[in-house]
């Protein structure tokens, strides 16, 4: 009696289980329904929008992930000379590459972006509105056609609104989304150098002074451009 009393026990509660299904379960669900999003849709590495891809293996997917240098001359051929908006992008930075690389791919359609790598040894702060590296490293900043400089989730919405994709980021034009995409991402960009397993922004910036002393000291890095 006791044996079957505990065997239907264990069914009553395998049919609860059934019926009030855990939210881990729930949450295991999504994560395998939504890893991979509609092929028609394009991926984005920030927080937003709701389908982006769920990384398994954070450091994995981040270490797949190579970024080829692009040099001034290369930013110019590639991009549009009646562009509409500048993106000032890490170069160095993989899983930005990723992003940049999507729009660059749509870009071709629309000629509306010009591509500005900040990593470059050739980037000039006097060419985009004063905005010195260390300051562009800090959060995603945008310059439109008339100087004006869009920084954080308002620099997304109107680089994506320029190759056709404004959709994606149009809900965070309103209160209170427009504040909580903001600050979500703001986490990102203060934590995205630990996160691709790259060095504090103290000993970039010091690695960048050696170069730029040894190259001013020599013709180095002249030979290498060359």
């Amino acid at each position: 009696m006791a044996l079957r009393g505990a065997a239907g026990a264990a069914a009553s509660a395998s049919c609860r289980r059934q019926r009030n299904p855990s939210i881990f379960s729930i949450s295991n669900h999504l994560t395998t329904k939504f890893r991979n999003p509609p092929p028609h849709h394009p991926k984005t590495l920030w927080p937003f929008p709701l389908y982006q891809p769920v990384l398994q293996s954070p450091i994995r997917a981040v270490s797949q992930v190579r970024s080829e240098p692009v040099s001034k001359k290369q930013d110019e051929e590639q991009s549009p000379k009646n562009w509409k908006i500048k993106m000032l992008y890490d170069g160095d930075c993989p899983l930005c590459m990723r992003e940049v690389n999507m729009l660059r791919e749509r870009n071709k359609r629309h000629g509306t972006i010009k591509f500005v790598d900040i990593s470059s040894e050739d980037y000039s702060p006097e060419e985009n509105e004063g905005l010195d590296y260390q300051t562009v490293m800090g959060r995603i900043h945008a310059i439109l056609s008339d100087g004006t400089v869009v920084t954080d989730v308002e620099a997304f919405r109107r680089l994506y609104e320029q190759v056709g994709l404004g959709w994606i980021y149009a809900i965070t034009k309103y209160e209170p989304i427009a504040t909580i995409a903001d600050n979500v991402y703001g986490v990102w960009a203060k934590y995205r150098l630990q996160i691709t397993g790259r060095p504090p922004i103290e000993d970039i910036l010091e690695a960048r002074k050696k170069k730029g002393e040894v190259c001013r000291d020599n013709n180095a890095c002249k030979m290498e451009k060359t």
